[in-house]
C-alpha cells in the first residue's frame, strides 16, 4: 500500500494556555490540491505553520513519506515542502531573480557557488511565473500581486514535492487571483506537485481544488469534495452565517456560494 505524501493524525496545540488545534487528521496523496477553508480564527495558518515545521510544542503525528516530521533536519525537509505565507506586508529590497534564487537553499552550502542546476530551477521558475520582464526588479518597487507570484517562484525554485499556501490570492486583484490559480494548477498537472492552500473566498477553494478540509473552532469541521461542500447546511456549520447558492456563470456544473442568504 502506498503511503500518502502527507500524513497527519490526532494533531493537538496550545498557544498561552488556549487550544488553537483539538485533534486534527488528514491525509494528503501525491498530486491532490486539497484546500483548507474556515472562519477567521479557525486554526487554519496555524496548521500550515505545524506542517510547515514553525510551530514544535504540538502532540500527535505528522508524517513526510511515512517519518515523522521531526526526522527531518531543515534542508532535508525543504526538499520535501515548501511554504508561502500570508502575502500582506512582506517588504524585502532583493531583485526578483535574486530573491528567487533564495529558493535554491536546500541544495547548497552558505559559500557554495550556484551550479547549472541551481541556474536553470530559477530560470523555469521564473518563465513559469511570468516574472522573466520582472527580473531585474526589486520586491518593493513590484504591486502585491507580481509580489506574490515572486513568492511562489522561489517556493518553485525550490523543487520541493509538497506545496503549502496560506491564502495565495487574498487581497489580489482579479487578474493576478486568476494568473495565481492557473499557475498552480499548470505545476500540479504538469509536475505532480501537490498543494495544500489555505483560501478565504470558498468559490475559489471549490474551483480550485480536488478535496477540501473546514475547520472550525480548532476542530476538523468537514472533509469533502467541492460539490459537496457547496451545501447551505454544511455552510452554515462550517461559518455559522446563513448561505444561498445560485447559479455560476462560468461553471455550469458547480453553484455560488453567497454569504448571508438571499433576501
Amino acid at each position: 500500500m502506498t503511503l500518502p505524501l502527507l500524513q497527519i493524525d490526532a494533531l493537538r496545540l496550545q498557544l498561552s494556555g488556549c487550544g488553537i488545534l483539538n485533534g486534527i487528521s488528514m491525509a494528503i496523496e501525491r498530486g491532490e490540491y486539497v484546500s483548507i477553508i474556515g472562519p477567521n480564527g479557525a486554526g487554519k495558518t496555524t496548521l500550515m505553520k505545524c506542517i510547515a515545521g514553525l510551530h514544535r510544542k504540538w502532540s500527535g503525528s505528522i508524517t513526510l513519506h511515512g517519518h515523522p516530521l521531526s526526522s527531518y533536519g531543515a534542508k532535508a525537509r525543504a526538499r520535501i515542502l515548501s511554504y508561502v505565507p500570508q502575502a500582506e506586508g512582506r517588504m524585502i529590497p532583493l531583485r526578483v531573480e535574486e530573491f528567487v534564487a533564495l529558493g535554491r537553499y536546500p541544495y547548497g552550502s552558505a559559500f557554495a557557488s550556484m551550479t547549472s542546476e541551481d541556474r536553470e530551477a530559477i530560470e523555469t521558475a521564473l518563465q513559469q511565473s511570468g516574472l522573466m520582464e520582472l527580473r531585474h526588479r526589486t520586491l518593493n518597487t513590484l504591486s502585491g500581486g507580481e509580489r506574490q507570484m515572486a513568492f511562489i517562484a522561489a517556493a518553485l525554485a525550490q523543487q520541493a514535492q509538497l506545496l503549502l499556501l496560506d491564502e495565495p490570492s487574498t487581497f489580489l486583484d482579479y487578474r493576478h487571483q486568476v494568473g495565481i490559480t492557473r499557475l498552480l494548477e499548470r505545476v500540479r498537472r504538469e509536475l505532480g506537485i501537490t498543494i495544500i492552500a489555505v483560501h478565504h473566498d470558498i468559490n475559489t477553494a471549490a474551483a480550485s481544488s480536488s478535496r477540501i478540509y473546514a475547520l472550525r473552532e480548532g476542530m476538523l469541521a468537514f472533509e469533502g469534495t467541492p460539490g459537496e461542500v457547496l451545501d447551505t447546511e454544511v455552510l452554515q456549520r462550517i461559518y455559522g452565517t446563513a448561505f444561498a447558492l445560485v447559479p455560476s456563470p462560468h461553471r455550469a456544473a458547480m453553484p455560488y456560494a453567497v454569504a448571508g442568504g438571499l433576501p
